[in-house]
């Protein structure tokens, strides 16, 4: 692992960077953790905040140059962005149900499937983490998509609080 294609990155990447890694680790914490507590309450509003600046970050990311210096991804930051707002609306209005079903597309489409894609070879993430050995990139590709697919699993099945 080595931290210099990041450090080279430019600023936006960086920035995507620096709120991507604790937007995933604590939104993993708040799907596997009871729901409705002050804790959760204080924790999903960072969280929210964190994935807010996530998804602007990427409009200041062109690596991707398929149109216009935009990508696919690009689309999904959207959708995060969107879905944020629907989030906290619900969250306001006490729609449980709906309020959960966002936030666990968020988490999964914004953070485990596009987290993914950072990983592929010729990435920045991938040089980062695996400098080269892209077997173990697949073989942690999987194990992550399996824990994020466990955690989603297992808040469907845990009553909402």
């Amino acid at each position: 692992m080595t931290l210099e294609p990041l450090l080279d990155a430019q600023p936006a990447i960086q920035i995507h960077v620096a709120t991507v890694v604790p937007a995933a680790l604590l939104g993993a914490y708040l799907l596997s953790r009871p729901k409705g507590t002050p804790r959760h309450r204080l924790l999903g509003k960072i969280w929210m905040g964190l994935m807010v600046i996530t998804a602007l970050s990427t409009f200041f990311i062109h690596e991707l140059n398929l149109f216009y210096g935009f990508s696919p991804i690009h689309l999904l930051s959207i959708a995060t962005l969107f879905g944020a707002w629907q989030a906290i609306a619900a969250a306001r209005r006490h729609d449980v149900v709906r309020h959960r079903h966002i936030v666990r597309s968020i988490y999964f489409g914004g953070i485990v499937i596009a987290g993914l894609f950072t990983f592929l070879p010729g990435r920045i993430m991938n040089s980062v983490v695996f400098s080269g050995h892209d077997m173990v990139a697949l073989a942690a590709g999987l194990v992550v998509t399996s824990a994020a697919a466990a955690i989603v699993l297992s808040s469907r099945l845990r009553p909402a609080a």
